[in-house]
């Protein structure tokens, strides 16, 4: 189905605002550290699978230690997982940031690429998390997509695709790039609070007029 992309944003903008929602973890700690790459991409692998509250606070103490690759590179393992513990998978978290590190001294002068294929060479760095650092460290069009963007704007009917590297392809075509920054944080908000994988509160949708109901098996 046609999207008007405008009305769309517009919707789930203003119900954001009335939720009195905060930014999520990743651009708290972009504009914190004056959107300094290596505190992007720490946050951003540390937010996998993490509340934000527990993403920005593990992300406060681990750069306050490891301000940069060659403080991190020198500390253990251990002391690392210690310091972002209880992010999700922190063991294994601090094991790719160790390698991170030492792939950034060794490959890049210490500095974090501003590359999608030189991000995706690194340990434990996914095109989510490579996007997301391309656009909130490198203010490039980065175009985020989870497993929520995935299910909800197919959901929509915006396109019909298998999984989240296709659906990225597609919105990157039919998608303006004005609102490749502010798709995924609106539609994991939106996918977390009333857009669910089963049992949405259709009723209570803002955003109604645009969907589809593809796969909906009940609403409420």
């Amino acid at each position: 189905m046609s999207a008007d992309w405008d009305d769309f944003f517009r919707s789930l903008e203003n119900w954001r605002k009335n939720l009195c929602a905060e930014d999520p973890s990743v651009t708290t700690v972009a504009e914190n550290y004056r959107r300094d790459p290596w505190a992007v991409l720490v946050s951003t692998i540390l937010s996998l699978r993490t509340k934000d509250e527990v993403t920005l606070l593990a992300s406060e103490r681990l750069l306050k230690k490891a301000p940069s690759p060659l403080e991190l590179h020198t500390k253990k393992e251990e002391t690392i997982a210690k310091l972002i513990y209880p992010v999700g998978f922190y063991h294994n978290k601090a094991a790719s940031l160790k390698k991170i590190a030492f792939i950034l001294l060794k490959q890049y002068n210490g500095k974090v690429p501003a590359s999608m294929d030189a991000l995706l060479a690194l340990p434990g760095v996914g095109r989510k998390t490579a996007n997301l650092v391309l656009s909130e460290a490198f203010a490039l069009d980065g175009l985020c997509v989870d497993i929520h963007v995935h299910r909800i704007t197919n959901r929509l009917g915006f396109l019909n695709s298998k999984n989240p590297y296709e659906t990225e392809m597609i919105l990157r075509e039919i998608l303006p790039i004005k609102y490749w920054k502010r798709i995924n944080y609106l539609l994991v908000l939106y996918g977390q609070k009333l857009c669910r994988p089963i049992s949405p509160f259709c009723s209570r949708c803002v955003i109604s007029k645009h969907c589809a109901r593809n796969g909906v098996e009940r609403s409420r």
